[in-house]
C-alpha cells in the first residue's frame, strides 16, 4: 500500500479504516502484475463537495457529481474513489486493461473484492455511473445493521473529530 493511500485511509470513518486496509491488501495481492490500487479520494468536506457540485453548473466543465454538500457518502468517510497505479508511476482508470495477464480486467478484480466486503460500486448505478467510486452499504453495530445513506447520516450526532456516532 502506498503512502498516499495509507494517508487517505486514516481520514476515513474509524469504523471502516481496517476494512479498507484489508480490501487494499487483497486488491494488491490479486493484481499480480504491474498495477496496484490507490485511493484518490476518501473523506471529503462539505466545502469540497460544494466546489465539485458547482462544476458544470456554476463553472465550466462537465458535471462530476449530482451530490450537494451533505449528500455524498464521501462527506462522512464511508466512500473511496480509486485508480490503478501502473509500475509505481502512471495513474490509470482503464476498467478493461488486464495488466497482470490473468484474463480478468484488473479493475473488475478490485470491484469483486470490494463487493465481498459489502461495498457498492458506482459502476453499477443506473444513472450517473461513477466507475472509480465505492461506498459502504451497511455498518454493523453489535447485532444491529445500519444502512448507510446520506439522509440518515446527515441527522446523526458527531464526535469532536466530526465523525458520525453510531
Amino acid at each position: 500500500m502506498d503512502k498516499v493511500t495509507s494517508e487517505r485511509i486514516q481520514l476515513l470513518h474509524p469504523l471502516v479504516r481496517d476494512e479498507v486496509k484489508q480490501i487494499i491488501k487483497e486488491c494488491d495481492k490479486a493484481l499480480t502484475g504491474r498495477a496496484k490500487i490507490r485511493i484518490t479520494q476518501g473523506l471529503r468536506s462539505f466545502e469540497e463537495q460544494e466546489r465539485l457540485y458547482a462544476i458544470g453548473r456554476l463553472t465550466s466543465g462537465k458535471k462530476v457529481t449530482n451530490a450537494k454538500a451533505g449528500q455524498s457518502i464521501h462527506n462522512y468517510g464511508f466512500a473511496v474513489d480509486i485508480c490503478l497505479i501502473i509500475d509505481g508511476k502512471m495513474a490509470s482508470w482503464d476498467t478493461a486493461k488486464d495488466w497482470d495477464n490473468d484474463r480478468v480486467a484488473d479493475w473488475y478484480e478490485c470491484v469483486k473484492i470490494f463487493a465481498r466486503h459489502g461495498w457498492d460500486w458506482g459502476g453499477n448505478w443506473k444513472t450517473f455511473k461513477d466507475l472509480p467510486h465505492f461506498e459502504k452499504k451497511n455498518i454493523s453495530q453489535g447485532e444491529d445493521l445500519i444502512k448507510v445513506n446520506w439522509r440518515t447520516l446527515l441527522k446523526m450526532p458527531r464526535d469532536q473529530q466530526n465523525y458520525i456516532l453510531f
